[in-house]
């Protein structure tokens, strides 16, 4: 086993009932996810396969489940130290603001947010409360916000809400958020990573340039694949171990804070 501290930093961890509906829409429209059990188990499956630590993402689909979904979220952490719990809230709720500000307040390390499940782009003015949270707190929005999938089943043309353009937009409202975005943004992919040179707060997970601005993420449990693919892919690439280890573990553990160390 590889003695290098690794971060995940990008996990899925819901309550059962909510995982379930979820693998039922990617059973029914994307790809059969390879992992069914609950947390307990999808906790144990990161931490034997030698992950230290595991950025819990937990995200809603309509207004009013958010403050539960938290409170799940914080008491997954608490019972396994692992876990690094981040929030989310569903833009433009009534107490959005104060969801925001109780949980970035407290333990929580970054919010989840999801153009396409929430059917919102970075740059509507409904996440700005979320943006100035991001950036009064100094702990990082991670928006899925790449074209990808484009699938019809979320009831919208995903790229009406997503990509480099309307990120753009929103960051130069709000340069001081701190902003990952997952799966690299594909597949708009080259126009995330040309950012990066413009904006020092957006982050990607998971690609090889720039290693100072990558963090590796699996989206466990909501895979077709074994959990460690991208970490494979990733170690065959054979980089300065600097790189490297700022990719699994350094970039994340200076982002999300003393919890995920």
């Amino acid at each position: 086993m590889q003695s290098q501290a690794i971060v995940d930093a990008h996990v899925h961890l819901h309550p059962e009932r909510l995982a379930e509906a979820i693998r039922r829409w990617f059973d029914t429209h994307a790809w059969h996810i390879k992992y069914r059990a609950g947390v307990d188990d999808a906790v144990r499956t990161l931490r034997e396969g030698g992950v230290a630590r595991m950025v819990a993402l937990p995200y809603v689909h309509k207004p009013g489940l958010a403050r539960a979904l938290n409170d799940f979220t914080l008491d997954v952490a608490r019972r396994n130290p692992e876990v690094v719990p981040c929030c989310t809230v569903f833009p433009g709720e009534e107490g959005e603001e104060e969801i925001l500000e109780a949980a970035l307040s407290g333990p929580f390390r970054g919010v989840k947010i999801h153009s396409h499940v929430m059917k919102i782009a970075p740059d509507d003015p409904r996440l700005d409360p979320v943006w100035r949270a991001s950036a009064r707190w100094r702990k990082p929005m991670v928006i899925h916000c790449g074209p990808e999938p484009s699938n019809p089943a979320y009831g919208l043309d995903t790229r009406t809400v997503s990509g480099a353009d309307r990120l753009r937009r929103a960051l130069d409202r709000h340069p001081d958020a701190i902003v990952i975005v997952p799966h690299l943004g594909f597949d708009d992919t080259p126009r995330f990573e040309a950012m990066l040179a413009e904006y020092p707060n957006l982050y990607l997970d998971t690609t090889m340039v720039h290693p100072d601005r990558i963090l590796y993420g699996t989206d466990f449990p909501n895979i077709p694949y074994e959990w460690d693919h991208e970490l494979k892919a990733l170690r065959r690439l054979k980089l300065p171990p600097r790189d490297e280890e700022q990719i699994l573990s350094g970039n994340a553990l200076r982002l999300f804070g003393p919890d995920a160390q």
